[in-house]
């Protein structure tokens, strides 16, 4: 798995998101890999900022997890 923080993120009306592609390489030699028709992508319950909030405000529009973002009162 590949992963990585932006700092500078995209946006979707205002909310961070990500966007998951899962992929498998299965040879080399010859070049195999497949693509799975479906992905994933996860959404941010309060929207971004760059700016310093306290911690409770800033895991809800910095995290896409389901697990953190069902706790917050903005969740639909």
């Amino acid at each position: 798995m590949i992963s990585r923080y932006i700092d500078n993120p995209l946006i979707l009306s205002g909310h961070k998101f990500d966007f998951r592609i899962y992929v498998v390489v299965t040879s080399f030699d010859p070049l195999r890999i497949y693509v799975y028709r479906e992905g994933l992508v996860r959404f941010a319950s309060e929207k971004y900022s760059n700016e310093a909030y306290t911690e409770e405000k800033t895991k809800f529009s910095h995290l896409t997890n389901y697990s953190i973002n069902k706790n917050n009162e903005n969740y639909v």
